[in-house]
């Protein structure tokens, strides 16, 4: 996908990467033109609007829709939400938090496949679906998602336990937040994001 400012963050989505397979992945989607319509920051508190709730419900009800997602680590902002999904395929779903990463080898990692039903594209497509369909139903016409969403491919615990601690912690920063218009200063966590190794 191209860098474009009508898309929330450059996609670093590999062409020819199998996206339905197994792995942890770090996905955010933003509001159309960053607009807060999920909530406002009080005190370091988020604090959901109506769409924001229905947005945190509908994300929790993913692996009813897909039984081979295993959800992490999740946080609504003003205007965007921020969420680890655990892809399975047909290997076996672990319990709790007791992740195994699977890091592609150069064999598979640039194989070029054809479409599936589960690829995460499809997994965010429908997630981001039922959001609007909701809004659309209950006279909330005005919201609307940005094109397309930002997601990072997780190959180490390091990098995952670094990324669970900034979803959890992202409202208390969010002052320092890329995705704030009015933010004061560059986060941390955004400084290592993009200085670290592709993938990492």
């Amino acid at each position: 996908m191209r860098s474009s400012r009508k898309h929330c963050r450059r996609s670093i989505r590999l062409k020819g990467y199998d996206y339905s397979q197994s792995g942890a992945y770090f996905i955010t989607v933003c509001t159309k033109n960053r607009s807060p319509l999920l909530g406002t920051i009080v005190s370091g508190e988020m604090r959901p609007s109506p769409i924001g709730e229905v947005s945190e419900k509908l994300w929790h009800e993913i692996p009813h829709h897909f039984l081979d997602v295993q959800l992490d680590e999740f946080v609504i902002m003003p205007n965007h939400v921020h969420g680890i999904i655990l892809l399975w395929g047909d290997s076996q779903r672990p319990s709790g938090r007791d992740v195994q990463l699977n890091i592609p080898t150069t064999e598979n990692y640039y194989s070029r496949i054809s479409p599936k039903k589960k690829t995460l594209s499809v997994i965010i497509r429908t997630y981001k679906g039922a959001v609007t369909a909701w809004c659309r139903a209950n006279s909330f016409n005005h919201f609307e998602w940005q094109t397309g969403y930002f997601d990072h491919i997780i190959r180490n615990e390091k990098s995952l336990n670094r990324i669970r601690s900034y979803i959890t912690t992202n409202p208390k920063r969010w002052q320092l937040d890329r995705e704030n218009p009015e933010k004061t200063a560059n986060d941390q966590f955004d400084v290592w994001f993009r200085t670290a190794p592709p993938l990492g």
